[in-house]
């Protein structure tokens, strides 16, 4: 493995991982404008409220935040050692802002409202990153390795700009409750977390982020030079197709769930790289850990803080994400 040897020191970072998480989902459990706690649910005369509050809101939007953070950052991880640049993202394809105008779209032209509303508002995100995979993979195809991975960024960006310009469009047609729509769900939010979202998260984000931890090794081998792993027997092309495959089901799943989330996918695989070093068998799974963790502990302040407002999380994450990015940033210029 490329970086950190295998060994006690990799399962003690993971298994710290695992406790913060656990630590974190017993903060978050009990924490909001409705104050619970263990005793209060497990006590003699626990109300249906309390119960049917902690059951049926809370512990659905634990779960989602779990897999959302995972994904986002499971797939930075994966798709920084892919470009082989410790400063890409998920949001590089152009994923989530196609996924984007295929929400906003549905808001605006259909204007549906309740259950069909929210369901079709998650189905069209999807899409709309499927249809953008299908794009990108088609400007993509048939050119040598560096080549290649250069049209898709280019492409990725070309995405976000027309997507961008549509949305500001569709942002400018919209009613006054529409654009109202449109701006939460573009600033990143759980609140729309019940069973079935996150029941529609843990049947497609699990076996995406299953598929990118299979690709660790290749993604290590890629970190050589693409001549070099293919002298080591590596399929390049098929292991980019894997890994945008992956990500595009599992990041489309995500903002479809929970709009724009950014910055995580970024910061958190990015920490990590540099404290547990470039291998990406030990990284892959703890970004994972890591993104979990951080969108956990960032939902629960933004339940809290303002309560019983509440602040979309995507707000918080760029916060965070934004002044780090600008330090390494100034870093990296310092540095060269």
């Amino acid at each position: 493995m490329i970086g950190r040897h295998s060994g006690f020191p990799d399962r003690q970072a993971l298994n710290g991982l695992v406790l913060a998480l656990l630590a974190a989902w017993l903060l978050a459990a009990f924490s909001g404008s409705l104050g619970l706690s263990p005793r209060l649910l497990l006590g003699d005369w626990p109300t249906p409220l309390d119960w049917q509050v902690w059951w049926q809101l809370r512990l659905p939007r634990l779960l989602l935040a779990t897999l959302v953070g995972a994904m986002l950052a499971g797939s930075g991880a994966a798709m920084q050692g892919l470009f082989r640049n410790p400063l890409a993202d998920p949001s590089l394809l152009g994923l989530a802002s196609g996924a984007g105008l295929a929400v906003a779209l549905w808001i605006v032209l259909f204007d549906a409202s309740g259950p069909l509303g929210l369901y079709g508002q998650f189905a069209a995100g999807f899409l709309g990153a499927l249809a953008v995979c299908l794009v990108v993979f088609r400007l993509g195809r048939g050119g040598p390795g560096q080549e290649a991975l250069f049209t898709l960024l280019l492409a990725g960006l070309a995405i976000n700009t027309l997507a961008g310009a549509f949305g500001g469009l569709l942002a400018f047609l919209a009613s006054d409750e529409q654009l109202r729509q449109l701006s939460l769900w573009g600033m990143g939010s759980l609140a729309h977390a019940l069973w079935p979202a996150a029941l529609g998260a843990l049947l497609c984000i699990p076996p995406a982020l299953w598929w990118l931890c299979r690709c660790a090794r290749g993604l290590d081998l890629l970190q050589l030079g693409e001549l070099t792993a293919h002298g080591a027997g590596l399929d390049a092309p098929a292991l980019k197709r894997r890994v945008v495959l992956a990500t595009t089901l599992g990041v489309g799943v995500c903002v479809a769930l929970a709009g724009i989330i950014g910055f995580l996918g970024l910061l958190v695989p990015h920490c990590l790289r540099l404290w547990l070093g470039p291998g990406h068998r030990l990284l892959l799974p703890a970004s994972m850990l890591g993104g979990a963790l951080l969108l956990l502990v960032a939902d629960t302040l933004a339940r809290t803080l303002a309560s019983p407002a509440e602040i979309p999380v995507g707000l918080l994450t760029s916060l965070l994400g934004g002044p780090y990015f600008l330090w390494l940033l100034m870093q990296r210029r310092r540095s060269c």
